[in-house]
């Protein structure tokens, strides 16, 4: 099939690698228990705007982080600029992310033991913070990258630490596309994400007709 599609489609200023489109995802996290988190050499990118809101969600978080992630915090704050003159959040340790902490999770197919998770994601869900998480977590392993012209680029990352949600995403048939679903609609919107969809669609058609 991926020898019949272009490698690149782009639906209005947003370029997209068609791997997103055909591959199959679905994150493991009774196997991988959040290892995105705590593994990489820098954190994850945030915008200007995400690094005020990480700010404000602080006192909401704080009593669940470790006592190291606090320092880097007092030490840097919650963000800082890598060799690349990208800003990432703070890491801990050359690795974790300032914002893990670790907890039991009920999921549909039962309790996953000490998982980590993001502080963050886990006050809005319980409601005490509005901010959910930066888009880049959300959107992984989706790596987005804006160009000077503003158009706007999407990649499929592999890491050979999701080869679990790799695993999963083929027994479950699940398209990268449609597990990420809520923070690409979030990201782009829904007009958008519903011309994601049909450009997929058709694709799909036209692929069984060749």
């Amino acid at each position: 099939m991926m020898d019949k599609i272009p490698p690149i489609l782009q639906i209005g200023q947003v370029l997209i690698s068609s791997d997103i489109l055909t591959e199959e995802f679905c994150c493991d996290l009774s196997v991988c228990r959040g290892a995105c988190c705590v593994e990489g050499e820098a954190g994850a990118p945030v915008t200007i705007d995400e690094i005020a809101q990480l700010e404000d969600s602080l006192d909401a978080v704080w009593s669940e982080l470790s006592a190291s992630a606090q320092a880097v915090i007092d030490r840097q704050g919650v963000a800082y600029t890598d060799p690349d003159g990208d800003l990432v959040t703070s890491i801990e340790g050359g690795k974790d992310c300032v914002f893990t902490c670790y907890d039991d999770l009920q999921t549909d197919e039962g309790i996953i033991a000490d998982c980590c998770l993001c502080a963050v994601e886990k006050a809005c869900r319980s409601g005490r913070v509005q901010f959910v998480k930066p888009i880049s977590c959300a959107l992984y392993p989706i790596r987005e990258k804006t160009f000077s012209d503003g158009t706007v680029g999407l990649n499929y990352h592999r890491w050979a630490i999701c080869q679990c949600g790799r695993d999963k995403g083929r027994q479950l048939h699940l398209p990268l596309y449609r597990f990420l679903k809520e923070p690409l609609t979030r990201r782009f919107g829904e007009e958008w994400y519903a011309e994601l969809c049909a450009v997929a669609e058709t694709l799909k058609v036209e692929c069984k007709e060749k």
